[in-house]
C-alpha cells in the first residue's frame, strides 16, 4: 500500500511545475503555510485540513521522528486527493544522501525494506521546489541564491532531479538568512550560502515581490520576521 501511494504521488508531482504558480483570485490561496516535522502533523490544525483549507507545506517531512513513513504517506494522500488545495515543497531532507544518514533509511529498512526507501527517494526527486503566490510571495524551503537571476531558471529545472552539492537548486533547499551578514556569505552547514537583508531587498525589488517565505530553521513561536 505504501509503495502504491508513493508511486501515485510521484505522478501527481510530475504533473505540476517545478515553480508552482498559485493565484489568489482563483481561490487557491494557501491559508496554512508551514514547515513540517514528523511529530507535528497537527500543525495543519492551525489553518485547517483539506479540502476546507488550502495548505502549502515547506518540506522536511522525514528524519524528524519515529513515524516519518506515516507522515509522508498522509501528506502524499492529501496531495493525490486534493491536488488543487494541497501543495508540497521539497526540503533538504527529501534527498537520498541526507535521509540515508538522519534516520529515514533506517526506519524504512527496519519496518519494511530498503526498496520502500528507494521508492520514496525517487518521489522526492519529483517534488516542486518553489511556489509563487499571487505573483507577490516567493516561497522555498531554504533560501535565496546568488545563482538566481530569473525565476524562469526554476521553471526550467527538469525533474526528477537529485539535489546537487552547489548551485541554484542546492541554495533553494539549504541557504539561510543572517541579520549580521551583508551580500552573500559561507554557510556553517558546509553547503550552500548565507544571505543578508540587502540581498533580500534587492531580490524583492528586482522581481517586484512583497515577501520571501521559507522554512529550514526551527522558530520558537513557529514564525519569525527576520528582516524588518
Amino acid at each position: 500500500m505504501a509503495i502504491h501511494i508513493v508511486v501515485c504521488g510521484m505522478k501527481v508531482m510530475l504533473s505540476s511545475h517545478t515553480l508552482l504558480e498559485v493565484i489568489i483570485e482563483d481561490g487557491n490561496s494557501p491559508q496554512n503555510v508551514t514547515p513540517m516535522e514528523s511529530t507535528r502533523v497537527e500543525s495543519l490544525e492551525y489553518g485547517g485540513y483539506p479540502p476546507e483549507a488550502n495548505s502549502l507545506v515547506l518540506g522536511d517531512y522525514v528524519d524528524q521522528g519515529k513515524q516519518s513513513i506515516e507522515t509522508i504517506c498522509l501528506l502524499l494522500v492529501y496531495k493525490i486527493k486534493y491536488k488543487e488545495n494541497f501543495f508540497l515543497l521539497r526540503g533538504n531532507h527529501e534527498c537520498a544522501s541526507i535521509s540515508r544518514i538522519y534516520g529515514f533509511h533506517d526506519e524504512c529498512k527496519r519496518r519494511f525494506n530498503v526498496r520502500l526507501w528507494r521508492t520514496f527517494t525517487d518521489c522526492f526527486n519529483c517534488l516542486p521546489v518553489a511556489p509563487l503566490i499571487d505573483e507577490k510571495i516567493f516561497c522555498m524551503h531554504g533560501g535565496l541564491s546568488p545563482h538566481l537571476d530569473n525565476l524562469d531558471q526554476i521553471r526550467h529545472i527538469a525533474r526528477p532531479v537529485d539535489i546537487p552539492d552547489h548551485g541554484l537548486l542546492c541554495d533553494l533547499l539549504w541557504a539561510d538568512p543572517y541579520k549580521n551578514v551583508k551580500d552573500w556569505g559561507d554557510s556553517d552547514r558546509g553547503l550552500s550560502c548565507t544571505f543578508g537583508a540587502d540581498m533580500v531587498a534587492e531580490f524583492l525589488q528586482k522581481h517586484d515581490l512583497d515577501l520571501v517565505c521559507r522554512a529550514h530553521q526551527v522558530m520558537k513561536f513557529r514564525l519569525r520576521l527576520t528582516f524588518l
